[in-house]
């Protein structure tokens, strides 16, 4: 834990991934063909309190969705990848953009598609439900569920070890 608190404070840019960790996994398909995804509002307060602190958020996912691409602009996500065959690919395009070296990012993942960046970045993070093999390459493993509060505990983790979570509680409490 000690050296996921470490990394953590190093952290300026949190990357995600979506199906597992923003949503619970499931993949609901309409009879139109209409992809429908269940987000947790409590995850997505915790990506916009996380920028607040100057944190840059990012999506990086295999499928694409015009649902995703909605919940990122109510977020305020600019750095969004869809339909990514190669998620390493796409992350050494977002360090590049950034001008950020890998130990400044945090990725939070839950299969093995994930493992690329998760091996590379600052701080990986994955789900319980994770691959055993996936786990065993996380800093940190939430003990909250992918799309049941994982994202809004990774979120917090993170402005706990870089002492500004205090300092954003303090908004609601004034």
């Amino acid at each position: 834990m000690q050296d996921a608190e470490r990394r953590a404070r190093a952290i300026k840019l949190a990357i995600f991934d979506v199906d597992g960790v923003m949503t619970d996994a499931r993949l609901i398909f309409g009879d139109d063909g209409q992809e429908y995804k269940a987000f947790n509002s409590l995850d997505g307060h915790g990506l916009k309190m996380l920028q607040s602190t100057g944190v840059e958020i990012a999506i990086i996912t295999g499928r694409s969705s015009s649902v995703v691409a909605h919940r990122a602009r109510n977020l305020g996500i600019t750095h969004l990848y869809q339909g990514v065959e190669n998620k390493l690919v796409a992350y050494q395009t977002l360090l590049a953009k950034l001008e950020l070296e890998p130990e400044q990012t945090a990725y939070m993942g839950d299969d093995v598609i994930d493992l690329p960046i998760m091996i590379r970045c600052g701080l990986a993070i994955a789900v319980p439900a994770a691959p055993a093999v996936v786990r065993q390459y996380a800093h940190l493993t939430t003990h909250q569920h992918g799309g049941n509060g994982a994202v809004r505990e990774a979120c917090e983790f993170i402005m706990q070890a870089q002492g500004s979570y205090d300092g954003v509680i303090a908004h609601y409490l004034a």
